[in-house]
């Protein structure tokens, strides 16, 4: 039986081992973007929201202060169980407290569909990034409070 999955706000630089973790796991290792390009230097202004699973941390994606969605991770044996989703909707809540932002991100085309079904619009044409194809993207949907459910 699988514990239940806990979705929490994390603190950078406490907790940037464990996002540092995932995003190496998934980005580094499996889609081959550099080192440089991941660890953009951006984080420690970021909020950042991980998942967790018997004290493993699973899923990571961070928040930057202009209302950019990113750095969206998911480790593969936890993939498809919708943890993506809720680790979204949490960086969505966070993102209503600021409701004069409006979310955006930069999508790897491949999960296009997967931020059509959370209420995110293509904006603009394909291009590339970290040589993995991306799509400009924009939340769609009206940002109120508690838009997370109470994830985080």
């Amino acid at each position: 039986m699988n514990a239940a999955i806990r979705i929490s706000e994390a603190r950078w630089p406490d907790d940037c081992a464990h996002i540092k973790a995932v995003r190496h796991e998934v980005f580094v290792q499996e889609q081959g973007v550099a080192e440089a390009l991941e660890w953009d230097g951006l984080d420690a202004g970021c909020r950042h929201v991980l998942a967790w699973e018997n004290g493993a941390p699973i899923a990571t994606g961070r928040l930057l202060p202009g209302g950019q969605i990113g750095r969206m991770a998911v480790r593969k044996r936890w993939r498809g169980r919708g943890i993506g989703g809720k680790i979204l909707r949490a960086l969505l809540a966070i993102a209503a407290q600021n409701p004069a932002q409006t979310p955006w991100l930069s999508a790897q085309t491949h999960a296009i569909n997967f931020y059509r079904r959370h209420g995110f619009t293509c904006v603009g044409e394909e291009y590339m990034e970290a040589g993995i194809p991306h799509r400009k993207m924009r939340f769609s949907k009206p940002l109120a409070a508690g838009a997370g459910g109470g994830e985080v």
